[in-house]
């Protein structure tokens, strides 16, 4: 492997090494091992950001090994515009995280354990965006849903994070089930495991009559990841996870692996009117749902959460709207929400960590306590709301651009945007208003400027949104054009700056600066009214999800109970039943009964004794008076099969038949004297001429199944095999030792752990308890019926 590709995949696999060491280093450096972790993810945005250039020429990057030929799968990695600027927002953003992780956490007994989650999770993230093959995006889309499960449970003592945990795991888990399908499904019409090449085929899979139902299936993984409508709930209910798990999975990164998905597939899966439907349906009624929940909240974090939800709705929106600026728009709008979301949420954080509260009713004036931080959230709250001189000014500006034309369709978009952005220009300003200005509020704790591992992060991130506004023409040029380039799938070139244009696109922001006034103003009266409404309404997605796992939990004890009674018998009978129904159903249905054989006329007499030994075997063990009896007689049978095997040349199989049987005769015997055993089978008789069937059908299905298996003529192939190779090969004359030990090596091997597993639990069970006694447990329970094997 070239060095250039070896030091990529250093860059992939240096947040898992990370992972490795940060518990050994915080517990020699504490909090103060955040500075060291840092390190690591800024030397993977280091080495992502050399790449830049030769993206930004329109270039590529590629990589990788072949891991399973034979079904072309790879472990392989492909940068673009797109993939490249995720990996530099998950490295950049999460270097910062890390940072502000270890000012949060500061004295936390498991902080340790956080930094291990909040690293797996940025490798997992990390290597999702740059996969190119299939399978390898979706063994990381996975490692994201088990880290962020881990993650928003991290206070496992907590009800609450319990189950936001496990409603996030299992709303994305099923949702990676429907990803893996589209997958298969993908690769079913197009014969390709990669993206790269997929972006070629566009054609061949719109034109497909599987088309729909790739669609659909990969847009159920994208939808549930993103939060889109109905599937949102989890999100705001995973703000049971630290701060710095929400600043970082719920609003720059996790969050927003749907909106990457989906960007990916624009080029071939896009212009058609299923996508350019579903996708701004679905996402315009994300942004409004999203918007309205937000406005509902006084939690700092839900506020924010439910706008990460309205934007991650616009975002799908856009994408699917089936234009050029409308893909230019999602990626700035992107960008931006990345830089402008994380800090707030940070701010979120600090505010919580400094004051000892998050309800924004009991925050005000700490503006001259937090300085720092109050112009940090004020430099996100312009950017969210879309206010020069910062990205989110260019984004919103796009946005209407892309939007606006004098169709209903169009204007009806162009009306749920202009709400949308409205309220959520409202939540900004709340966050960045509400608990800095006004007269000094007490709070729980005396609040005061944080370190500088808290204010870093939000402080930064919103510098970086001024930045990247105001040299936006080399911001173009080197990440949103580029990124422009892969959603769309042709070049494309992204021109908007600060500098205002008269027109409809500047209208449009002036009116959602208006409305979201308005409704600032009015902040109480809107929150009070749609509490009452959601009152009105009662249930919800998030009350149908409790109800959903009920109901499943439910179906799932009357599955058990029919299904798993807990009786031998019936485990048994279904087996026995299942058997001869495979054995005999094909016969009868396709009429492919065997011939019987006819009388041997050269039998020998001694041949005739060994079927007439194994006959009176078969019948002492039906008419035997008690179990060990009829065990000790089963063994007649082992032994007569072992006798003709003899007799007929296969000394090597009648050694191993009499091994077997003796040492079979011999193990349950001995379980069987550790039992409580009853001379007399209670069984009705009924019962017992059930039984008698069920065992004479498998016997004769098993019979007639010998016979038609004879019949056919013999294929020499395998034996011919063998006699060519086993000496040449293996180096051994017995054919039968050699295809055992070697050609059939591990075979064997599973075999002899299976037996040995096997074993270790039958001991265990027999050693359960010290002082254990045959008949003990027979003794002790009540219940338990007298007179038959307990």
């Amino acid at each position: 492997m070239p060095a250039e590709q070896v030091m990529t995949l250093a860059a992939i696999v240096l947040p898992f090494l990370a992972a490795l060491i940060a518990p050994w280093l915080t517990r020699r450096l504490g909090h103060h091992a955040a500075w060291v972790l840092a390190l690591l993810p800024l030397l993977v945005f280091i080495r992502f950001a050399s790449y830049v250039p030769k993206v930004a020429a329109g270039g590529v990057v590629t990589g990788g090994f072949i891991w399973v030929p034979s079904f072309n799968l790879s472990f392989s990695w492909f940068l673009d515009g797109l993939s490249l600027t995720f990996a530099l927002l998950i490295s950049g953003i999460g270097t910062l995280i890390v940072l502000y992780s270890g000012g949060y956490l500061k004295g936390h007994p498991q902080l340790g354990r956080f930094f291990v989650f909040i690293l797996l999770f940025m490798g997992a993230m990390l290597g999702l965006v740059i996969s190119d093959s299939f399978l390898m995006l979706f063994v990381y889309w996975e490692l994201t849903s088990l880290t962020s499960f881990l993650l928003i449970g991290f206070d496992h003592t907590r009800a609450a994070s319990r189950r936001a945990a496990l409603q996030a795991l299992v709303v994305t888990g099923l949702g990676g089930l429907s990803l893996l399908a589209g997958l298969l499904v993908t690769w079913n019409i197009t014969g390709i495991t990669q993206f790269s090449l997929l972006v070629r085929l566009g054609g061949d899979i719109t034109a497909s009559p599987f088309y729909l139902l790739a669609l659909v299936l990969l847009l159920g993984g994208a939808f549930t990841k993103s939060a889109q409508f109905p599937f949102y709930f989890w999100l705001p209910n995973a703000m049971e996870a630290p701060t710095p798990v929400s600043a970082y999975l719920h609003s720059a990164t996790m969050v927003k692996a749907g909106v990457y998905l989906v960007m990916r597939l624009n080029p071939t899966f896009g212009g058609t009117p299923a996508w350019e439907t579903i996708l701004p349906l679905f996402g315009g009624t994300t942004l409004l749902v999203g918007a309205l929940l937000a406005i509902r909240q006084t939690d700092l974090k839900l506020m924010l959460a439910y706008t990460t939800v309205a934007s991650l709705g616009l975002m799908v929106m856009l994408t699917g709207f089936g234009s050029d600026y409308a893909v230019a728009a999602a990626v700035l709008y992107l960008v931006a929400h990345s830089l402008f979301k994380g800090a707030l949420f940070m701010v979120a954080g600090l505010i919580d960590h400094e004051s000892g509260t998050r309800d924004v009713r009991q925050l005000g004036g700490l503006r001259k306590a937090m300085p720092i931080t109050f112009v940090a959230a004020l430099a996100a709250a312009f950017s969210m709301g879309g206010l020069p001189p910062f990205f989110g000014f260019l984004a919103k500006e796009e946005i209407y651009a892309a939007l606006y034309a004098a169709d209903y369709w169009s204007l009806a978009f162009v009306a749920v945007a202009v709400i949308g952005n409205a309220l959520m220009f409202v939540i900004g300003f709340v966050v960045a208003f509400k608990p800095f200005l006004g007269e000094k509020v007490k709070t729980p704790k005396d609040a005061h400027e944080g370190p500088a591992l808290l204010w870093l992060g939000p402080f930064l991130l919103a510098l970086a949104g001024l930045l990247a506004a105001v040299f936006s023409p080399l911001f173009h040029a080197i990440i949103s054009s580029p990124m422009a380039s892969a959603v769309a799938g042709h070049s494309e070139e992204i021109t908007i700056s600060l500098l205002p244009h008269l027109g409809m696109p500047l209208y449009l922001s002036l009116a959602t600066v208006v409305l979201a006034t308005a409704i600032y103003l009015a902040l109480t009266p809107a929150r009070n009214a749609i509490a009452a409404t959601l009152t009105a309404l009662g249930w919800g997605p998030d009350r149908g999800f409790d109800q959903f796992i009920a109901a499943s939990v439910r179906a799932s004890r009357m599955l058990t109970a029919i299904l798993q009674p807990g009786r031998l018998d019936i485990y048994m009978t279904v087996t026995f039943l299942a058997v001869a129904a495979a054995l005999l159903a094909p016969m009868a249905i396709y009429g492919e009964w065997p011939s019987l054989p006819a009388w041997p006329e050269d039998a020998e007499i001694h041949e005739l004794a060994i079927i007439l030994i194994a006959f009176i075997g078969l019948a002492a063990v039906i008419w035997a008076r008690d179990r060990l009896t009829a065990i000790v007689t089963l063994g007649v049978q082992g032994f007569a099969v072992a006798l003709i095997f003899m007799l007929f040349g296969a000394p090597d199989l009648s050694f191993t038949q009499f091994m077997v049987e003796t040492l079979s005769v011999v193990i349950l015997a001995l379980v069987m004297t550790r039992l409580r055993l009853s001379p007399a089978d209670h069984r009705p008789t009924k019962q017992k001429i059930f039984d008698a069937s069920v065992a004479s059908l498998c016997g004769v299905g098993f019979m007639l199944y010998l016979l038609a298996v004879t019949e056919q003529p013999f294929n020499s192939y395998l034996t011919d095999f063998f006699v060519a190779y086993s000496k040449v090969v293996a180096h051994g004359a017995n054919i039968v030792n050699v295809v055992i030990v070697d050609f059939r090596g591990t075979d064997t091997l599973g075999e002899i752990a299976v037996v040995m597993v096997a074993g270790l639990a039958i001991l265990s069970l027999i050693r359960v308890r010290a002082g254990w006694r045959p008949g003990m447990l027979a003794e002790n329970d009540p219940d338990a019926p007298r007179g038959e094997g307990t």
